[in-house]
């Protein structure tokens, strides 16, 4: 059984019980939201989780890490390092994207040492394999793909992305209409060459109902992937990603045919005035199913920086209704990130989510918002670091004044506003 046959039978599981006691709120309602599609709690049936966390409609906002290694950097203690500080900072979950001779390895370790949902995208791995054999991604059988989503799933996985939605359908919107910066997702690309070269529909498509059956036997969750996602502002919104969302709302209703949870995966590089019809798209095509999006970047011209621009965009999505934020890294488009990476990736989207949440009135974001205000106003500076999404820098930067004195900063001294209406009121 699946959380979502259990939410259909009426039945509300330890796992709803849980997630619904991290959010404050009746668990019924998480039940109900389960059965109706617009909840997920990704979780293996196969293992115990520690925190176990619900994504989607009424709930907060949610971030997700990515970390995992290259062919040309592989290091396992490096990999589990960035776990620890990717959920130390606030992660809600963390997704392996590793590729190399480790890929296992790193996998299993992380799956393993993770408090919080682990994804996947297993066409990754099914890549390098064939490459270790000598056999290319044109090369790839169902039974090639299949294998893999097996293994995964048996070892613990909670949610994979799976890009069914990359179809010949899919593809002719994109050579139609034409783009700048083609396809930027890595499992779009693979599935593209494939259908080029082998002339015939996409393997992930074709077989869908295999692959339901497999995330089903285990609980997986299915993150439906953007494989069209728009990797430039300038290719936002148009006919290729619009046809794949078309597509991915289709593959979301089979899915909950058969009992399987659902995300919808969502772009990319969105300009802000783009960013709430993107949201409420998916919504209307993918009847409310929980969105995850990257970011989204609202600019292609932050390389340094992209975490800004992808809280910017992350701030504006989740309050329009994106339920869980993919963070961005300085590093993205440059390298991959390193631990202080890690932490500054999942700080901006951690503010991003709490911004969106207290802007739709959240409960919890508003007491702490109130908190600190309270705290600031006492000139009660423990108080103030406790409120803080980030109490570790705010208390260097704090311990870092000179000034010599607790009642005041560096900023404004003897001259502070509140120090002065103290005194006065």
């Amino acid at each position: 059984m699946t959380q979502r046959t259990e939410a259909l039978k009426g039945t509300i599981t330890p796992e709803m019980e849980e997630a619904a006691r991290h959010e404050g709120i009746d668990p019924e309602v998480v039940r109900a939201g389960v059965a109706g599609g617009t909840i997920a709690i990704p979780k293996n049936a196969g293992k115990s989780l520690p925190q176990v966390r619900g994504v989607g409609k009424g709930l907060k906002t949610k971030i997700n890490a990515n970390i995992g290694s290259s062919p040309y950097h592989m290091d396992m203690a490096e990999e589990v390092e960035k776990l620890h500080a990717a959920v130390g900072s606030g992660a809600d979950a963390v997704m392996d994207l590793s590729l190399g001779s480790e890929i296992i390895e790193i996998r299993r370790e992380i799956i393993r040492q993770s408090p919080v949902m682990v994804g996947t995208v297993p066409i990754y791995q099914t890549a390098f394999e064939l490459s270790s054999e000598r056999r290319g991604i044109t090369d790839m059988t169902i039974d090639d793909f299949l294998k893999t989503v097996r293994n995964q799933a048996e070892e613990g996985v909670d949610f994979m992305t799976i890009h069914s939605g990359v179809t010949l359908q899919s593809l002719s919107a994109l050579e139609g209409q034409g783009r700048i910066l083609d396809v930027v997702s890595r499992g779009g690309s693979f599935l593209v060459s494939w259908m080029k070269k082998n002339r015939r529909q996409s393997p992930l498509f074709e077989f869908y109902d295999e692959i339901l059956d497999i995330l089903a036997a285990h609980d997986v969750t299915i993150s439906l992937g953007d494989g069209m996602r728009p990797g430039a502002t300038a290719d936002a919104t148009d006919r290729a990603q619009i046809t794949e969302l078309v597509i991915l709302g289709e593959l979301a209703q089979r899915a909950w045919d058969k009992g399987v949870q659902v995300i919808i995966e969502g772009p990319g590089h969105v300009p802000l005035n783009m960013v709430e019809e993107n949201i409420r798209l998916q919504k209307s095509l993918c009847q409310g199913a929980p969105f995850y999006v990257l970011g989204p970047l609202v600019t292609d011209c932050a390389a340094g920086h992209d975490h800004i621009a992808g809280a910017i965009g992350g701030a504006l999505a989740a309050f329009f209704g994106a339920d869980f934020l993919c963070y961005v890294t300085p590093a993205e488009h440059l390298r991959l990130p390193t631990v202080e990476h890690v932490v500054e990736g999942v700080m901006a989207s951690k503010i991003a989510a709490h911004a969106a949440d207290l802007a739709k009135g959240m409960q919890y974001a508003r007491d702490r918002e109130e908190a600190m205000a309270r705290a600031r106003k006492a000139l009660d500076w423990e108080a103030q670091m406790s409120c803080c999404l980030d109490p570790d820098k705010a208390r260097r930067l704090r311990e870092s004044s000179e000034i010599g004195r607790d009642d005041v900063c560096t900023m404004c001294g003897e001259f502070c506003a509140i120090k002065c209406l103290q005194e006065v009121l």
